[in-house]
């Protein structure tokens, strides 16, 4: 019997266990996977966070949602249950695995589980000789010798078996008319017009080394008032609506809020209707970057490989000596990367970004 080959996999698990936006940042990847065979069927595995962009993603045909208890928001959930998990994967009988990984994680978890389900082909990344745990594999020499953005990354991991995608494919979240409406509506319940300027805000991430200081967020919405009078709208879960009516009340000026009132699909739709969008380094970023939204980030120097992909944007930070520490909570305490970028740049940022979306619209008229 011959060896398996890529070319003729047709059920293909594609597996990304860790946050939104790195699932996200996986798209393009994704794509040249389904391109280079176009009958291919692909499930994605993820957290709970990534497998609920499952019904956005148009080359995604399956979704499963899995807790692995090697990723840090992993599940804490009994062994038994993760073999139990593997029996299940069995059953699928899927022909590859893709093992999608950011290069602080190991792959050897995932393709051992891939592994026991009987997967014949498995492909990833590996510091370490993985011998039968990858069918297929690319040394891993982030960041030491070389450092890449993550969709650059994935591409060039599909990209060793023959799946050669485009490195200047915009990330992919498909907006649902249905989103549309239900955020237009919501927008002129508050007097906002879809079609005028407006700026999106999103001051939440799940890292505190990545969040700008809510005092400066208020301070950049008053400040925008004054230049501008464009409406500001708040997004965040339900769990961040203490930090935006934090905002809000500090800023003393008339903002909205709809905190916890979106759906997944309705932030993406929200984010594609705005002028502009200010956000953290976190996943509305990069939904802001596949809907083509411009795009105003306020990027903690934690890791160079995340900045936004292929969309008009801005990086804001304070350049400091301990960059690049990629670390969740700031090892030096003081925050410099973000804390000390002044208020009135970030509003710099965003006035040029909105000129230059209301003259692009100006033009197409």
């Amino acid at each position: 019997m011959s060896a398996p080959d890529w070319a003729d996999a047709r059920n293909v698990l594609c597996v990304r266990l860790d946050a939104m936006g790195d699932v996200l940042m996986c798209t393009p990847a994704i794509r040249a996977v389904k391109q280079a065979r176009p009958d291919r069927v692909l499930t994605l595995l993820s957290s709970g966070s990534g497998a609920a962009l499952a019904p956005y993603l148009d080359d995604v045909d399956a979704v499963i949602g899995y807790a692995a208890p090697w990723i840090k928001a992993g599940g804490g959930h009994p062994p038994s249950s993760d073999s139990a998990f593997i029996a299940r994967l069995a059953e699928r009988r899927f022909d590859a695995a893709v093992i999608f990984t950011s290069y602080s994680q190991s792959a050897l978890p995932a393709a051992l589980m891939c592994y026991m389900a009987g997967i014949p082909l498995r492909l990833g990344h590996c510091r370490e000789n993985p011998y039968r745990m990858l069918s297929h594999w690319v040394l891993e020499k982030e960041p030491e010798s070389v450092i890449r953005h993550e969709v650059q990354r994935q591409l060039d991991l599909v990209g060793s078996i023959g799946c050669r995608g485009d490195s200047n494919a915009r990330l992919q979240f498909a907006v649902r008319a249905h989103d549309v409406e239900a955020v237009r509506h919501m927008l002129g319940e508050r007097g906002i017009e879809p079609r005028q300027p407006w700026v999106l805000m999103h001051p939440g991430a799940s890292a505190a080394s990545r969040r700008y200081p809510p005092a400066r967020w208020a301070d950049v919405i008053r400040a925008l008032a004054r230049r501008t009078g464009s409406p500001v709208v708040l997004t965040g879960d339900a769990h961040e609506a203490e930090l935006i009516d934090g905002i809000r009340l500090a800023c003393g000026v008339r903002t909205h809020s709809l905190a916890g009132q979106l759906d997944l699909g309705q932030l993406g739709a929200a984010i594609r209707l705005a002028t502009v969008v200010l956000s953290n380094n976190t996943g509305p970023a990069h939904i802001a970057a596949a809907v083509g939204t411009p795009l105003a980030t306020l990027y903690a120097l934690t890791n160079p490989q995340h900045t936004p992909w292929q969309v008009e944007s801005r990086l804001l930070f304070h350049d400091v000596p301990c960059r690049f520490c990629y670390k969740s909570v700031c090892p030096e305490v003081h925050h410099d990367c973000l804390d000390k970028v002044a208020p009135e740049v970030v509003v710099e940022a965003v006035c040029s970004l909105m000129a230059a979306k209301i003259r692009h619209r100006a033009q197409r008229r």
